[in-house]
C-alpha cells in the first residue's frame, strides 16, 4: 500500500510526514492570507480615492478590498453591495477583535458578534454597529472615501 509521503517522494518516517504536512497547511493557508493583504492608500486632506477599473474585486456585487491608509491603525474594509458600497472598520464593538468577511456577514471570530455588509448589528454580544466611513461614488467610476476629519 502506497502512502502519501510516497506519492510525492518524501521518505516516510516521522520527519517526511511532518514536512509533507507542513507544505500542506501553508499551501491551504497562503491563498487566503494573499486574500485579506491590504492594498496601502496614501488619503489627501482625509480622503481615499479608489478608482474603481483599477479594483476589478470592488465591481461585482459582493466584491470587497481591504485598504490600509497611511497613519491608520487598522485597515477599512471597502464592500459592493449591490445598489452601492460601504467602507467599515473591520474592529468588532464588543472588544476589539478584528471580524471576518464570510460571504454576507461580517463575523467576530473572538465571541461570534455578526454584522450585515452595510455593519449593523445581527447578533451579539457586541450592542454597537461597525464604524462606518462615508462614501460616495463620482461620475467617473470613482469612490471617495472620507477616512478622517480635515481641520
Amino acid at each position: 500500500m502506497r502512502s502519501a509521503c510516497d506519492e510525492v517522494g518524501v521518505p516516510c518516517d516521522r520527519r517526511g510526514f511532518v514536512g509533507l504536512a507542513a507544505g500542506a497547511v501553508v499551501a491551504a493557508v497562503l491563498p487566503a492570507c494573499a486574500s485579506v493583504a491590504s492594498l496601502p492608500v496614501r488619503p489627501q486632506d482625509g480622503v481615499v480615492r479608489l478608482v474603481l477599473r483599477e479594483h476589478p474585486r470592488l465591481v461585482a456585487p459582493g466584491g470587497w478590498l481591504r485598504i490600509r491608509p497611511d497613519g491608520q491603525d487598522t485597515a477599512i474594509y471597502v464592500l459592493n453591495l449591490g445598489d452601492g458600497f460601504a467602507a467599515l472598520s473591520p474592529v468588532c464593538q464588543h472588544q476589539g477583535c478584528i471580524v471576518d468577511i464570510r460571504g454576507a456577514l461580517l463575523v467576530c471570530p473572538c465571541h461570534g458578534s455578526t454584522y450585515d455588509r452595510e455593519g449593523a448589528v445581527l447578533r451579539g454580544p457586541t450592542e454597537r454597529p461597525l464604524v462606518r466611513y462615508p462614501v460616495v461614488v463620482t461620475a467617473g467610476g470613482e469612490l471617495v472615501i472620507r477616512v478622517a476629519e480635515t481641520g
